[in-house]
């Protein structure tokens, strides 16, 4: 069992409306998360169901499922970013004395911020130059697949830079290392 260790006094509530405003901007996402999830499930089980049961079939089932997929992926990216859950390589960072290794996280946060702004901004453009394109099967934008990568990535860069202002997370302990 993961149990974490005591956070500072900066790191144990939300300071300031910029931390509250990102807070209740993750809650949206997880709504939206969890919604996209229960959407791609109930969708391909339906699918599933009437193709092998009826032998009949939902000719938009592939294009919404995907869609609900590729939004419940590109919106869990930034909650994964807020808790460090993602894969990283700290052999190097591990060696540092303590304030190394919050200014090489910081530097490495900062980088990724402004990586994470980038393909927001390429996703922006993508999607304005996709919106009239429609979908096979639905009268929808295929732009709606280029939105939540627009979402995760501007959130992920959030999250990113509150790690470069507010400092790196504390690590966990019982990690699978």
């Amino acid at each position: 069992m993961d149990q974490a260790l005591p956070l500072p006094a900066a790191q144990a509530a939300p300071a300031g409306w910029p931390l509250r405003l990102l807070r209740a901007a993750d809650r949206v996402l997880t709504v939206v998360l969890l919604a996209s999830v229960a959407v791609m499930v109930s969708v391909v089980s339906a699918q599933v169901a009437l193709r092998y049961g009826f032998n009949e079939s939902i000719d938009w089932a592939d294009e919404i499922g995907r869609l609900a997929f590729v939004w419940a992926i590109f919106l869990a990216i930034p909650l994964g970013v807020r808790d460090g859950a993602h894969i990283g390589i700290d052999l190097l960072v591990d060696k540092l004395p303590a304030a190394g290794q919050s200014a090489l996280r910081r530097a490495g946060a900062a980088l990724g911020a402004a990586m994470m702004l980038a393909i927001c901004w390429a996703a922006v453009r993508t999607c304005r130059e996709q919106w009239d394109e429609l979908m096979s099967t639905v009268d929808y934008s295929v732009g709606w697949f280029i939105v939540p990568v627009a979402i995760g990535a501007l959130f992920s860069a959030f999250h990113l830079l509150h790690v470069v202002i507010a400092g790196p997370p504390l690590k966990k302990l019982g990690g699978a290392e």
